[in-house]
């Protein structure tokens, strides 16, 4: 990392060189000002408006602007021979718990490295110092040609420079505070703790910055020249509040589900999802399709293809599924006579059978009642001839 500044950190009567580096780097993307027209780009021009021609970064100064509008030209001579002790030096002017520092104070962030071997041990001092007695140092230091405050704290092995904001650049709070007696129920505070506990705690490497993301896909779908659809609207609500207890409920029930996993999209206040970029490709002609078709039979055909060839390609199975529904029906009819034939064939042996059997009957009957006769008349001739 490219050091921003050298000098020594003054520790009492102890002196450690050091190196400040940027501990922060800037994801944003950036646009450039283009020419609509043709595409161009616009670029500022530094222009004297006396002459109005345009001047180069050689000739130009440094002047403060007095109350009537009066340039004072200030030379970088003139800011060098103003006495200012922390030029090169970070100067520690006391050690306070960290909680004494208003985050509002907080500006940018640095780390600060040994410079050279013999800083190392020094710099190892101040760090456990810093460590053990559970404070952070509040310091003097100059940079970019002015006075700055502050902080000094322990971030794993690495003592690291906040830059801290004057006291009195902070602004008062109090008039960025509503207007009016606001009264709030315990039943509001207790809903509000409820929602607080269940959204509980969150791991500060998960966050990433989503609009980012967002704007680097549409960059690259516009570079690959494909047709990127808008982003369906959200509903806002406007900012108005019918009913707080209503709107703590709901929240606290679509913080339980998105924390369960269940997702919050039913309308009871879920929380708003990021939705991918939806890209189309301007070639949606010759994708094939698939059509199910039922056969008059009841057969369930499946084909690929336009619905018109499916048609055309069903028509003749629906013929043929009639052909052999009237061949069945014959079938079924030949059957039938069949099962007839049979049946009066059956009867009429049933009926002959029965006949034959009664004649024989008949006739044994007959035969035996003629012995019988004549055995009783053969003694009447007798007596007759007598």
């Amino acid at each position: 990392m490219r050091s921003l500044w050298n000098g020594a950190i003054s520790f009492g009567l102890v002196s450690i060189p050091v190196k400040l580096v940027n501990a922060t780097e800037n994801h944003s993307i950036s646009f450039r000002q283009i020419h609509l027209a043709d595409g161009g780009r616009i670029r500022y021009r530094k222009v004297c408006e006396l002459d109005e021609e345009e001047v180069s970064g050689g000739e130009i100064g440094k002047a403060y602007e007095d109350a009537d509008g009066t340039m004072i030209p200030i030379t970088d001579e003139d800011l060098a021979q103003l006495p200012l002790p922390t030029a090169k030096t970070i100067e520690i002017v006391a050690f306070v718990p960290a909680d004494r520092i208003d985050p509002l104070q907080m500006d940018a962030a640095y780390y600060l490295t040994a410079n050279g071997v013999p800083a190392a041990k020094p710099y190892t001092l101040l760090r456990e110092a810093l460590k053990r007695s559970d404070r952070v140092a509040v310091a003097k230091y100059a940079l970019r040609g002015r006075e700055r405050l502050g902080m000094l704290r322990v971030v794993d092995d690495v003592i690291a420079l906040h830059g801290l904001l004057w006291p009195d650049e902070i602004r008062a709070p109090q008039e960025a505070a509503p207007d009016g007696d606001i009264t709030v129920r315990d039943a509001e505070l207790d809903l509000a703790d409820a929602l607080m506990d269940t959204l509980g705690e969150v791991d500060m490497d998960s966050l990433h910055d989503d609009y980012r993301e967002a704007v680097e896909e549409l960059v690259a779908a516009k570079a690959a020249g494909e047709i990127v659809l808008p982003a369906e609207p959200e509903d806002t609500g406007d900012g108005k509040v019918i009913d707080l207890i209503a709107a703590l409920e709901n929240s606290v029930r679509a913080a339980r589900r998105t924390r369960n996993g269940e997702g919050a999209g039913d309308g009871d206040g879920g929380m708003a999802d990021v939705h991918p970029i939806k890209k189309t490709s301007p070639k949606t002609s010759g994708t094939a399709r698939k059509t199910t078709h039922r056969t008059p039979t009841g057969k369930t055909v499946t084909r690929s293809g336009s619905s018109t060839s499916t048609a055309k390609k069903s028509a003749p199975k629906a013929t043929g599924a009639k052909k052999s529904t009237s061949t069945t029906k014959k079938s079924a009819g030949n059957a039938g006579s069949r099962a007839a034939a049979t049946k009066t064939a059956k009867k009429t042996a049933t009926k002959t059978s029965t006949k034959t059997a009664t004649k024989t009957s008949t006739k044994k009957r007959a035969s035996a009642s003629g012995g019988t006769t004549a055995k009783k008349t053969s003694p009447s001739r007798k007596r007759t001839s007598a």
